[in-house]
């Protein structure tokens, strides 16, 4: 047999719970009874199985580290039961038989109980003989604005069918739903389609948590004199107050206008002000600006300390 470790897929520095937990994933995709007539998965099972059985062991685990025990977990310079051959007799059911050892499933219930628990199945003891199918994963993308105030898509499975699926308010990215039985079919019940959600970019709108961030540019006049200017929302647009003497960076806040949370207030939208000057100013701007600046200097980076 190969070194244990490589066959359980870990590290030789790897924790005792660490090595249980790739165990049960291993057991999962090659249980004899999710691979029925494999004989070439069975035997992967078996080791999976006896490697398992050596490092769950403190003992064993320890003298095959030191080099005192073969991977079979033989006394080094010693042909075991297990050399050459195969040590459960021909078929995994016989593990027990065969070494003289509790069934490596005993601490999880049974052979049967862990079977039963990955395939979604069984109550308990008694073989599963009914396994779920297994569940399917679609991307579904999704507008923005529509994520964020609720819609409906259509989405075609992989069998061919097309449903309706619907989109609740405020869905954010990765978020996912489960159509119940509308994954594989199994000789018991379907197992799930599990849409993800990836929600599609905003031209203008950015999201944080359940507020909306957006960008506004105005003119110098604007940023002055003060004025009002029409801003787009998740439905629709409204009219914000430009105060007189506005910075880029000012931030006026648009209460509920963020993403709807289902409860009794939504999130907000936090409009950030930047000032934009023309693509080619004029001489008469230039010459007016020239000339207060003469009068009226002053650096706006001396409140940061870098003059």
């Amino acid at each position: 047999m190969r070194d244990p470790y490589q066959i359980l897929g870990v590290e030789k520095s790897v924790s005792a719970a660490e090595i249980k937990s790739a165990y049960r994933k291993l057991a999962k995709k090659l249980h004899p009874d999710v691979n029925p007539g494999r004989k070439d998965i069975e035997q992967k099972f078996k080791e999976v199985t006896a490697a398992y059985d050596l490092l769950s062991d403190a003992d064993k685990r320890a003298r095959f580290d030191r080099g005192e025990v073969d991977a079979q977990g033989n006394d080094r310079g010693f042909a075991g039961a297990g050399a050459g051959g195969d040590p459960f007799g021909g078929t995994w059911r016989n593990y027990t038989r065969a070494t003289g050892k509790e069934d490596p499933f005993a601490q999880f219930g049974g052979a049967e109980d862990i079977f039963a628990q990955f395939m979604g199945g069984g109550r308990g003891r008694g073989r599963a003989s009914n396994p779920r199918g297994a569940d399917v994963t679609y991307a579904l993308a999704v507008p923005f604005v529509e994520a964020a105030l609720g819609g409906k898509r259509r989405v075609t499975l992989g069998s061919g069918k097309t449903i309706d699926v619907s989109i609740p308010p405020g869905t954010s990215e990765g978020h996912k739903l489960r159509l119940r039985g509308q994954g594989e079919t199994g000789t018991g019940s379907a197992g799930d389609a599990i849409i993800e959600i990836n929600v599609e970019p905003h031209p203008h709108f950015t999201r944080k948590d359940n507020d909306i961030n957006l960008d506004v540019p105005i003119s110098l006049p604007e940023a002055l004199l003060g004025g009002s200017v029409k801003v787009p929302t998740l439905d629709g647009h409204v009219t914000v107050k430009v105060p007189k003497g506005a910075n880029s960076g000012t931030t006026l806040r648009l209460k509920g206008k963020g993403i709807p949370t289902g409860k009794n207030e939504n999130g907000d939208m936090f409009v950030k002000l930047t000032i934009v000057l023309p693509e080619t100013p004029d001489a008469g701007l230039t010459d007016l600006v020239e000339k207060w600046a003469k009068k009226n200097a002053y650096d706006p980076r001396k409140k940061l300390g870098w003059t």
